[in-house]
């Protein structure tokens, strides 16, 4: 074999292994960018801004995410439990017409031991909570971080939240996508209650009319602004 064709081969083997190495690098344990983009939607473009635009920064950080709370399997919950909640956060929205700042306060504690419920880290943890709740509900626990800040503004004036009742109005609503999310019964929820004295599907169909109803504040429901 000539050294031409040796020297061919050594190229064309190094270009193979390095396109191999790029590859495997490119599906790490993030899977890229573009996969983490893709399963982080709002919450891969909140990190890159955190990260004042470095997206890689903004990338380890969310694959570290994933390599922490991406194995976590979400715990069923009971009907009974899960009836107990929907009637607290359903009290907690009435209470929001006379009282917004404890309506969001409730519904804040509410999310928190719900997730806690469903297995993700205690709402005692909250930072830890709302990272493992990122990566399975990336598209609504924004509503999550939102309701959270405006339970604990700081107060000013008295009694007067630096929050005002229309902020407090539109993170109550941003923050029931999250909480329709963790309530409604999962593939976990249907396999084990599968047996129950109500058919499945009936109980989980009339589940679902009472979370989709149509629900949203205006400014007459509210006192005070």
């Amino acid at each position: 074999m000539s050294t031409g064709v040796i020297i061919v081969l050594i190229v064309v083997a190094a270009i193979i292994i390095g396109a191999a190495v790029w590859l495997a690098t490119s599906r790490g344990a993030g899977g890229g960018g573009r996969n983490l983009r893709r399963r982080f939607g709002p919450e891969y473009d909140r990190a890159v801004a955190q990260h004042d635009g470095d997206a890689k920064a903004a990338e380890r950080e969310l694959t570290d995410r994933v390599k922490r709370h991406g194995s976590l399997h979400k715990q069923p919950l009971e009907p009974a439990a899960r009836e107990r909640y929907e009637a607290r956060w359903a009290a907690a929205q009435e209470r929001f017409v006379d009282s917004p700042r404890e309506a969001v306060a409730e519904a804040d504690r509410l999310l928190g031991e719900l997730a806690g419920a469903r297995g993700f880290p205690d709402g005692d943890r909250y930072d830890e909570q709302l990272a493992a709740l990122s990566v399975h509900h990336a598209h609504h626990v924004h509503g999550y971080r939102r309701i959270h800040r405006a339970a604990h503004a700081p107060l000013a004036d008295g009694d007067e939240s630096r929050t005002g009742t229309e902020e407090l109005r539109e993170a109550m609503i941003e923050a029931r996508a999250l909480f329709d999310d963790l309530v409604t019964p999962g593939r976990e929820d249907t396999r084990r209650h599968r047996a129950a004295d109500e058919p499945a599907p009936a109980r989980s169909n009339r589940l679902g009319e009472r979370l989709h109803a149509p629900w949203a504040f205006n400014r007459r429901h509210a006192k005070g602004s």
